[in-house]
């Protein structure tokens, strides 16, 4: 039974600590879409730091920034989620979003807009967590 609580307790304080992030520090990444490019194209993050990715979709139509992966392997803020949907950040013509996460494991994650053929055209990149 002591045991029983004192993992308790524990898991408690960890979901605490993660479930409260300052984002009073996060750092802002700024990733522009454009007709079918993303820039940056590679977005550079440390582990287990905040950010506030600000998507702004400069183009003449709609984007979205799919990063399927990424998306759940960060810790996205509870008032964003809904945002994020299924990894994916949909932009219409002149939009912009914030969205605010925790970077997760190092690793690289694939970035591209699904809509249709734009991938093909080159608007693919990526995130890189170190």
């Amino acid at each position: 039974m002591r045991y029983l609580l004192l993992a308790f307790v524990m898991l408690a304080l960890s979901s605490s600590a993660r479930a409260q992030p300052d984002w009073s520090s996060a750092r802002e990444v700024d990733v522009r879409l454009s007709n079918f490019k993303f820039t940056p194209d590679t977005i550079q993050l440390r582990h287990g730091e905040p950010y506030r990715l600000h998507l702004v979709n400069e183009a003449s139509g709609g984007h979205n920034f799919d990063a399927a992966q990424f998306f759940a392997a960060a810790q996205v803020s509870t008032a964003d989620r809904a945002r994020v949907g299924k990894g994916t950040i949909e932009l219409k013509k002149g939009e912009s979003v914030d969205i605010r996460l925790v970077a997760p494991a190092a690793g690289t994650y694939k970035l591209h807009c699904s809509h249709f053929l734009h991938s093909s055209f080159g608007m693919t990149g990526q995130i890189v967590v170190q």
